[in-house]
């Protein structure tokens, strides 16, 4: 059984699949680790350290995908990639599934067993391979880094011979893992912190961090799943989430949106009006910009500049961090792969409450529902 690790081909991927640690720790349950060369210099590690952890360095990528038993990768591979795998190879990645199915159909039309990391079901069981959560986290804590390295003040309050220094606000939208451990991380700063979630059960968490928790009557409608996350609302539920921000965002010299809805266009929760009111030198942080975005004006991987009001949208903050953030991602993916090979050879149980949800494709068939519904509505 050969899992194969790729090098990234997204710009500005730093991140790599499988860090040294958790190839000793595959090649322990009689599985052979190949990897291409140079895949883990973005994460300060080199092919010898590779080397030592068991695994064998390849230098032709093509050589290295007709070889794969299983392939696995932080990011959907490229459509070529997908062509060069033998029928019947398994892919495990993160692969924008309800976002973007059609881009998975050469997998479908290569027969290709496909599992999604952004699949792995919300349960106990499931928490040592919730890779979500484990870049949400990086993600959270980097953005506030990002905010405080750019608004023209200092996060905490000072106490000087010239004069008291106030502490920065900072206004997180979203109280998921992202939001948390944003607000987590402007606690430790010395921010004072004001949180709003359409969850009125995430005002517990809110509170425990320390920051505030703004609520909003929203009728007693439904806001999370079984899951979880937070489900697409009603235009007026969101309306009266915005007039709230909006009020508040007039005082924050930091936002941070986190918000987002799998399969959705994210929830739009700052329009013109509330961005327009915030005060010159504010920073937004805007977490959801592969998804639409969170703010009015936010542009992908863009830093809009509007009347002294900085908006940025970093698609991809877990990859300024990549060592840790690979740490944690290796980890989440050799749990999973523990699922699938049993004495060094491929086992592939549909019926395991894992293993099965996350499952995409699988001998030419959709095996998501929910992905399956998806691409019928891009063919329409």
């Amino acid at each position: 059984m050969n899992i194969a690790v790729l090098n990234e081909t997204s710009p500005g991927e730093a991140r790599v699949a499988l860090m040294p640690d958790s190839v000793k720790k595959l090649i322990a349950a009689k599985a052979s680790v190949s990897i291409e060369s140079g895949a883990g210099l973005g994460a300060a590690r080199t092919d010898d350290d590779y080397r030592e952890a068991g695994a064998t360095v390849v230098a032709n990528r093509n050589e290295l995908l007709a070889s794969a038993d299983i392939l696995v990768g932080v990011n959907r591979p490229p459509a070529d990639d997908f062509k060069k795998l033998r029928k019947g190879s398994v892919v495990l990645s993160f692969l924008r599934p309800l976002d973007e199915p059609q881009e998975l159909v050469p997998a479908l039309e290569q027969g290709l067993t496909t599992f999604s990391m952004e699949l792995v079901p919300r349960i106990t069981r499931a928490q040592a391979m919730d890779a979500l959560s484990s870049m949400a986290t990086v993600a959270g804590y980097k953005a506030v880094l990002l905010g405080a390295d750019r608004i023209p003040r200092m996060f905490p309050l000072l106490m000087t011979a010239a004069g008291t220094v106030p502490p920065a606000r900072v206004l997180v939208l979203g109280a998921g893992v992202a939001g948390l451990q944003a607000i987590a991380t402007a606690r430790r700063l010395g921010a004072v912190v004001e949180a709003y979630d359409v969850r009125a059960a995430a005002g517990e968490q809110v509170r425990s961090l320390g920051a505030t928790f703004l609520e909003v009557d929203l009728g007693g409608i439904q806001t999370e799943d079984k899951g979880g996350y937070a489900v697409e609302l009603s235009e007026e539920a969101l309306k009266r989430g915005r007039d709230l921000v909006a009020e508040h965002a007039k005082t924050a010299d930091v936002i941070i949106t986190t918000a987002q809805v799998p399969g959705r266009r994210a929830p739009l929760l700052m329009d013109e009006a509330a961005v327009n009111g915030m005060k010159r030198g504010s920073i937004v942080i805007d977490l959801a910009g592969a998804t639409g975005g969170n703010v009015t004006g936010s542009k992908p991987d863009e830093t809009v500049e509007r009347d002294g009001i900085t908006i940025m949208s970093p698609t991809n903050l877990p990859a300024t961090v990549p060592v840790h953030a690979s740490q944690l991602y290796s980890r989440n993916v050799s749990s999973f792969l523990n699922l699938l090979i049993k004495d060094g050879e491929l086992h592939l149980d549909m019926n395991d409450d894992v293993v099965g949800p996350s499952c995409v494709t699988h001998e030419g068939k959709w095996m998501n529902q929910r992905v399956a519904a998806a691409m019928e509505a891009v063919i329409k």
